[in-house]
């Protein structure tokens, strides 16, 4: 049937000046899927592989995203296992026990940690070249014990950090400010979660210092009440499990913003989790830094010039992280 409608030309091998960019994607819940759905619409891979324990449920996915390939730039999408993820560039790993109610991202911990503790041995061995995002939470930890676990690069294995945090804080800045979300510079450091740290020193708009309209911004004794805002950001991921039972799109998004950077090369400054080699007095824990995102992972880490409750505030963050970590006895 298939000589009917096509003539044949001679094979042509692929060109070694274009190589498709291959993508698995770890886990087909809420978060995952968005990841899928981001990155396809995004033309982000060539070919996506996705994996999950639950295969009826997978293949349905994954039937529903390939019926919309005819609307967007050709791509291979399907189920699979740990070894169909051999060669992919990058492993986007969102698989872990579902966040409850109330829960802390730290409380998660114990139950995530058994689950890739069988997981990334397995995936190393396949992909043994490929860089390594964690989005599973709680994200800084399972990040370090990715990187304990896998033997590979500090830069090469990074989570995805307070990316999102620092996306709500901006959106939210901009909303009291008027202003597109993208004409603000302002980050939010530390752990992806509730000791995170909002850095309003450096919080600015066209390079104005938002501390030079108001030098107690975020602070209790600033009369405008701008600490409401980080509040919000804190609480923001509570606040949506408790209405919808998790956070799925604005994570995807801000995933895929991640993965491009990586993939293209982009030399692109972004608060994922990483290494820190340390900074601030801080070692051998993973927590979020602006850092430069490239082909290599995390290229860079740009040392801010905290004021000193941030840093104080920071060395905290980084010390619950410090102490989740020997709990787990790795």
């Amino acid at each position: 049937m298939q000589d009917r409608f096509f003539v044949s030309f001679p094979e042509i091998a692929p060109t070694p000046t274009r190589r498709l960019r291959k993508g698995a994607i770890i886990g087909a819940g809420q978060v995952g899927l968005a990841c899928a759905y981001s990155m396809l619409i995004q033309s982000t891979f060539d070919e996506i592989v996705l994996v999950d324990v639950d295969r009826n449920k997978l293949e349905g996915e994954v039937m529903d995203l390939v019926h919309g390939l005819s609307f967007v730039e050709p791509m291979v999408v399907r189920a699979g296992t740990a070894a169909d993820c051999q060669g992919a560039d990058m492993v986007i790993i969102t698989a872990g026990a579902k966040q409850k109610s109330g829960e802390s991202r730290l409380e998660l911990l114990g139950r995530n940690v058994n689950i890739f503790k069988s997981l990334i041995p397995e995936l190393v061995q396949y992909c043994p070249e490929a860089i390594f995002l964690i989005v599973s939470n709680p994200v800084d930890v399972i990040t370090y014990v990715t990187w304990k676990l896998s033997g590979l690069p500090s830069t090469s294995v990074i989570g995805s950090g307070t990316v999102l945090d620092t996306a709500r804080f901006r959106y939210l800045l901009a909303q009291e400010l008027r202003l597109d979300p993208r004409s603000i510079h302002a980050y939010i450091i530390g752990e992806h979660g509730d000791s995170e740290v909002a850095v309003w020193s450096r919080v600015n708009v066209a390079g104005m210092p938002l501390h030079e309209l108001n030098p107690d911004s975020g602070t209790t004794a600033d009369p405008e009440h701008w600490d409401r805002i980080f509040t919000q950001v804190k609480t923001a991921a509570y606040e949506i499990i408790r209405r919808k039972g998790a956070t799925s799109y604005a994570v995807g998004l801000a995933v895929t913003q991640i993965v491009q950077a990586i993939l293209r090369d982009q030399q692109r400054v972004l608060t994922v989790s990483c290494l820190i080699p340390g900074l601030y007095g801080i070692e051998e824990v993973y927590l979020s830094l602006p850092a430069v995102v490239n082909r290599q992972g995390v290229g860079r880490i740009v040392q801010l010039a905290l004021s000193p409750s941030e840093e104080q505030q920071l060395k905290h963050s980084a010390q619950v992280l410090r102490q989740a970590i020997e709990e787990l006895k790795l």
